[in-house]
């Protein structure tokens, strides 16, 4: 119930509202069909029984009119009924008793009433109005009816618009960043509609600072690290010189690490999937790599797979770099299994759940352990081509996992 929409508790609420009218009225108009049928019976046979009663009496015409006044009944011509009964009517009840017969009948003209008692006939018409207890009923189950059905469509209405927005909404999530969200009336939606578009336009806000604070100090770094790491040749101390050319390139790789995190993290970015092998995704990642300590790659799986090989090349290697950098003896180990990649280097367990280490580093443990940007690239790239990142620690070893399925 508490995932069920709001659309579809609407369709539920307004069908069992008019399923249980409309059954109210059905048990209503037969019980009330059964209970006319009793009542008119009763009254019939107490006409009945009034007039064999008084007939031995030979009453006068003065006193007959009197009792057909009393029962609301006409004397009829016997022949001409007895031929419409014949001819469209039915027999409704029929019997006897001590002081005569009684037969009861219905034509569309209504109710007909045959006394016989000694040789004695008597057609009587009942002239009482008609029972019209049925028809209101139905009549105003049929107007509250029509308002329930009124009032569904209504509220159906009402509720249209937040289609609409639910659409405009996963329209911006899925990268459309232009996107605005108009609304005219001034309602509880309207409301929302209004409070997220202005989000909306926070947001990029937001993002445009973002981005152009971004670019303006990479490309504000890039002048004067380029321009020390010239400097650096001239200098003819080779410790010093190798420090220096090793904080320069450390910058330059933080930069390049600060460009992919931005790429990454756009929200109209979307990876380019195309058929290649698992084996020519390692290659390319080993050539990105700059470092040149010692690695060894084996068990190279050389199946294909549908990928953005540029990204998954990518996450090989930071994950090469970082087990060669962080590495108790720098070396790194690379192998491939039926379901997943692994980059296998020696060094303690991570104190911490793999998830601490995905986020963006900012507390000097994890710049020291080594486990910062660059595993925070990984698990973007990963999510970015719909594969997942794991970790487990084995005989010393740490082992980052690609999973392919």
């Amino acid at each position: 119930m508490k995932n069920l929409s709001v659309t579809s508790f609407i369709h539920i609420l307004f069908s069992l509202a008019i399923a249980i009218a409309i059954s109210t009225v059905f048990i209503f108009l037969s019980w009330n069909k059964n209970k006319t049928k009793i009542d008119e019976m009763y009254h019939h046979k107490l006409i009945a029984d009034a007039f064999l009663s008084n007939i031995e009496l030979d009453m006068t015409d003065v006193e007959l009119d009197k009792l057909y006044d009393e029962f609301n009944v006409q004397n009829v011509d016997l022949l001409k009924t007895k031929q419409e009964i014949e001819e469209v009517g039915t027999t409704i009840f029929g019997g006897e008793s001590a002081i005569g017969n009684i037969k009861i009948f219905d034509t569309p003209s209504g109710h007909y009433i045959y006394i016989q008692r000694l040789g004695f006939s008597l057609m009587l018409k009942d002239n009482r109005l008609k029972n019209y207890v049925s028809t209101i009923a139905v009549g105003l189950s049929v107007v509250i009816i029509g308002i329930l059905i009124l009032l569904y469509y209504a509220i159906l209405k009402k509720l249209k618009p937040l289609k609409k927005l639910h659409r405009d909404i996963e329209e911006f999530a899925g990268g459309n960043l232009k996107k605005r969200i108009r609304y005219k009336n001034d309602d509880e939606i309207g409301k929302i509609a209004k409070s997220f578009d202005n989000a909306i336009v926070r947001i990029n806000d937001l993002s445009d600072s973002k981005n152009l604070f971004m670019r303006n100090i990479m490309h504000e770094l890039k002048t004067p690290i380029t321009k020390g790491r010239i400097l650096t040749e001239s200098i003819d101390d080779e410790n010093t010189k190798n420090m220096l050319i090793r904080s320069f390139d450390r910058m330059n790789e933080l930069i390049a690490e600060l460009a992919t995190i931005e790429k990454l993290t756009a929200q109209n970015f979307q990876p380019h999937f195309e058929m290649t092998t698992i084996d020519n995704a390692i290659k390319i990642g080993q050539n990105l790599l700059l470092n040149e300590k010692e690695r060894m790659i084996e068990n190279i799986d050389n199946r294909p797979i549908y990928t953005d090989i540029k990204l998954l090349s990518l996450a090989i290697k930071n994950l090469l770099d970082n087990g060669i950098k962080y590495g108790i003896d720098q070396k790194v180990k690379l192998q491939t299994t039926p379901e997943a990649i692994e980059i296998i280097s020696k060094g303690e367990e991570l104190k911490h759940p793999l998830r601490y280490y995905t986020e963006p580093f900012s507390q000097g443990e994890k710049r020291n352990s080594g486990f910062g940007l660059g595993l925070y690239i990984v698990k973007n790239i990963l999510e970015k081509i719909n594969l997942k990142l794991k970790y487990r620690h084995e005989d010393g070893y740490n082992v980052f996992i690609i999973k392919l399925v």
